[in-house]
């Protein structure tokens, strides 16, 4: 998932180069819903790990 926000974040710096500030802004916010989904299931994956050693 990480690897798809920062691909998104990619399109967004390329597409804000090229002038096309729709695309941009639409691929920053995928990429900021992306990372933080991301980051919110790593978090829960640390904890449950935590959890499930005892």
């Amino acid at each position: 998932m990480l690897h798809y926000a920062i691909v998104f974040f990619v399109i967004a710096l390329i597409a804000a180069v090229f002038g096309f500030g729709g695309i941009a802004a639409s691929a920053v916010g995928i990429a900021k819903i992306l990372f933080f989904v991301f980051v919110v299931l790593a978090v829960l994956s640390f904890v449950a790990s935590l959890f499930r050693r005892g």
